[in-house]
């Protein structure tokens, strides 16, 4: 059961930086509370998956590359209830730059008719390096491109 749990959490990080938004989109739950408030300053909030990789298109492909690297995986199960917590380490890439983030994670997963799916996901811990101003270049090559 905990390969399932920690696959699914590998398939969202792979999908993203896949860029397939099918594969992503098939890890969540009808409803994901995100919390990257860390990184953004927006509180957590309840999202719908379109929601969350709407957001995600407005960056993601404007990097190069990105590689997303979760690790040390700690499965807690309760029946048909998981939370994870890992560590993950994502490499950003846009020409000769790179923007590097560093941190811990919290998913939780709920057990549905089509498996294990995300339904929580927060990001705690961030250690930053590289040209943390990247993101910004990164989202305006995207509006470039529409």
């Amino acid at each position: 059961m905990q390969n399932e749990i920690i696959n699914i959490i590998n398939a969202l990080f792979s999908g993203a930086d896949e860029r397939n938004w099918e594969k992503v989109k098939s890890t969540f739950a009808d409803e994901v509370l995100l919390d990257y408030s860390v990184l953004s300053g927006n509180p957590a909030t309840l999202l719908t998956p379109d929601v969350i990789i709407t957001a995600w298109k407005a960056l993601l492909p404007g990097f190069d590359q990105t590689k997303h690297q979760p690790e040390n995986f700690a499965v807690k199960q309760n029946n048909d209830k998981a939370t994870v917590h890992y560590f993950a380490k994502a490499d950003h890439f846009l020409g000769d730059d790179e923007w590097t983030v560093e941190a811990n994670y919290d998913t939780g997963l709920i057990k549905t008719t089509d498996g294990w799916k995300v339904n929580s996901h927060k990001i705690s811990n961030v250690k930053q390096s590289g040209n943390v101003n990247l993101p910004a270049k990164a989202m305006e090559i995207v509006k470039s491109k529409k």
